[in-house]
């Protein structure tokens, strides 16, 4: 379990430009550490997912970054993505580890129950994720999650908790100090009025100040 709470991006639900988009990403991954980028595009098909996600991944990985694809496991190979974000309507845990193999990384959406996280767990999952903590404008959230549930899976579970669902910079404290080993970004880095550069580099800052120390 990470000690300190670390950066997860998502990239916008829509990138017109991708090009153009990769260079903002490389400036935004220079800020400051970023552990992961989660490639979420909706309504591509698969080849212009494939094109997109791949040039993303090449960024990322250049800076150190891994990437996880959101809800299509048989395409992390094209990419070259090194796991995936699975939802509880999406592809079942054991038959994306089957598609994907032992090495990637699997993660699930686990909303607001600690059921579904502790499933989540037993099967193998490589981190749970909770949320949404807050309103959000990439995504109309089915659950609202309490600050209380990653403090509770701080203490009681190993395995890494991801906070997502309108995290800012104004609003990331409070999700840090509860115990979140990541708190999952996207239009509080990309939407940024200093731009995402600068919202990377303040939200590495508040990791610094705000976790939690490690359980003994």
């Amino acid at each position: 379990m990470t000690e300190i709470c670390q950066l997860y991006l998502l990239t916008p639900p829509v990138i017109d430009d991708v090009a153009g988009f990769c260079e903002i990403l490389k400036e935004t991954l220079a800020a400051a550490p970023v552990a992961c980028l989660q490639i979420r595009l909706k309504d591509l098909e698969n080849s212009a997912l494939v094109q997109a996600g791949a040039a993303i991944t090449e960024v990322c990985h250049a800076a150190g970054v891994e990437v996880i694809l959101n809800d299509f496991p048989d395409l992390v190979a094209q990419i070259g993505a090194d796991g995936a974000h699975i939802g509880q309507d999406d592809m079942d845990y054991f038959s994306s580890r089957e598609v994907l193999g032992g090495d990637a990384i699997i993660g699930v959406t686990c909303h607001n129950s600690k059921e579904l996280a502790f499933a989540a767990a037993k099967a193998g999952a490589d981190y749970v994720a909770f949320g949404a903590f807050f309103d959000t404008p990439t995504k109309d959230p089915k659950t609202r999650a309490d600050l209380e549930i990653l403090s509770w899976w701080h203490e009681a579970v190993e395995i890494p908790s991801v906070a997502i669902g309108g995290i800012t910079v104004e609003n990331a404290s409070a999700v840090i100090a509860a115990g979140a080993d990541f708190i999952a970004v996207s239009s509080g880095v990309w939407s940024h009025p200093d731009g995402p550069a600068a919202a990377v580099s303040r939200l590495s800052q508040l990791c610094a100040e705000h976790s939690p120390p490690p359980l003994q």
